[in-house]
C-alpha cells in the first residue's frame, strides 16, 4: 500500500495536468447544464414575451414627395388609337 503511495507522487507532471483539466472541464460543464436547464424550460412556449397583439401587415412607408412605389403607378387611359394604313 505504501508503495502505491509514492508511486502515485513519481507520475509526471503531465499526466497530473491532464487528469486536473479533466476534472475541471467535467465540473464546469455541470454547472452550465445545471444553470441553463431552468432557461430553457420557460423558453418552451415559444413566446418572445413582449406582449400584445401581433400585427402582420407590414408598416405603410412615407415616402417623399414625387417618389412613388411601382405598383402605384398611374395607369394612363388616354393611348392614341394606332392608325390603320
Amino acid at each position: 500500500m505504501l508503495y502505491l503511495k509514492f508511486k502515485f507522487l513519481e507520475m509526471n507532471s503531465l499526466l497530473i495536468d491532464l487528469i486536473v483539466c479533466g476534472l475541471a472541464y467535467v465540473i464546469v460543464v455541470y454547472f452550465i447544464a445545471t444553470m441553463t436547464k431552468n432557461s430553457l424550460n420557460k423558453g418552451k412556449g415559444g413566446d418572445d414575451g413582449d406582449g400584445g397583439i401581433e400585427k402582420k401587415t407590414p408598416p405603410k412607408i412615407d415616402l417623399p414627395p414625387g417618389v412613388i412605389w411601382p405598383s402605384d403607378v398611374p395607369k394612363k387611359s388616354n393611348r392614341p388609337e394606332p392608325i390603320e394604313v
